[in-house]
């Protein structure tokens, strides 16, 4: 049966917002087109017509919406910068903010002629950013670790969609081990690190959007939420070669303890980026030569 697409928009959000989420029209959008394969601007105005599979489908992921479960959860992707990443419960949602990190990277290997170099991520997740970035250079080659199995397999999956598989290699690790360095090498580049930096303490006070299901291990930054930085500052000199580059996301009001982390470790801020909410999310250090 034909139904008004803009009742069947009310109706869900009306049952939404029963349940005590929130939600809006474009997001009900997002998951009828999916059940229905279409883009969702086919879904403005007029009507819609679902068989019994799709109306079961379409129900389902309103019940997990209920449960606060993320629309990317839900269809299990997520569009990132010029890409769509394949995503679960097990890696991070990929982030508007976070592009701005990966900006940042492409801009330096162009401006510096780094496009045949080598790069490491340090908690590589879903891989949205060290495959956005291997997928502007076709010469760069990467590295990127994480310590699930879970989102390595993600992110191998990712690689592959984006063509960049055979120039990634992905690895189980974890930055605190005494034995990371030989397990990932060195002279690098470029390092990319979104790593954990949320207060232990506030991890309570976050939306249950991302405490339900994003990992809590890529959120837990520790009592201050430094601790990642204080560790990967420690391999930083090791990892990264004379005049290569450190490119990471901070939290609010983070960005100069950072700084001052990698500053101790010999490295000098050449920058640091504002998202879109003019919050200081990427700081750009580099490794000076003479240490």
């Amino acid at each position: 049966m034909k139904q008004s697409i803009n009742l069947v928009i009310e109706n869900a959000l009306q049952e939404l917002r029963t349940a005590g989420t929130e939600s809006d029209g474009y997001e009900i959008r997002i998951l009828l087109s999916d059940v229905l394969g279409v883009e969702p601007s086919v879904l403005m105005f007029g009507e819609v017509e679902m068989d019994e599979a799709q109306e079961k489908q379409f129900h389902e992921s309103l019940e997990k919406r209920k449960h606060h479960m993320p629309t990317d959860k839900i269809l299990g992707h997520r569009g990132f910068y010029k890409y769509d990443f394949k995503v679960s419960e097990d890696v991070l949602t990929p982030r508007p903010d976070t592009e701005i990190l990966v900006e940042a990277a492409i801009e330096k290997i162009k401006g510096k002629k780094l496009e045949s170099g080598k790069i490491l991520e340090l908690g590589v997740g879903s891989g949205c950013i060290i495959c956005s970035v291997l997928a502007e250079f076709s010469a760069l080659n990467g590295v990127g670790v994480d310590i699930s199995a879970q989102a390595l397999a993600i992110a191998k999956e990712n690689a592959k969609e984006l063509g960049v598989e055979k120039r990634l290699d992905l690895c189980l690790g974890n930055w605190f081990d005494k034995d990371f360095l030989s397990l990932v090498g060195k002279e690098y580049d470029i390092l990319l690190s979104n790593p954990p930096y949320i207060k232990s303490e506030e991890i309570k006070k976050l939306d249950e959007e991302v405490k339900q299901y994003d990992p809590l291990m890529a959120l837990d930054g520790g009592q201050d939420g430094l601790e990642s930085y204080r560790q990967i500052a420690m391999l930083a000199p090791s990892l990264v070669k004379n005049g290569g580059y450190v490119f990471l996301e901070v939290g609010e009001n983070q960005s100069k303890d950072v700084c001052r982390i990698f500053n101790a470790a010999g490295f000098v801020t050449e920058e640091i980026r504002k998202d879109l909410s003019a919050i200081e999310r990427c700081v750009v250090l580099k490794k000076m030569s003479c240490i």
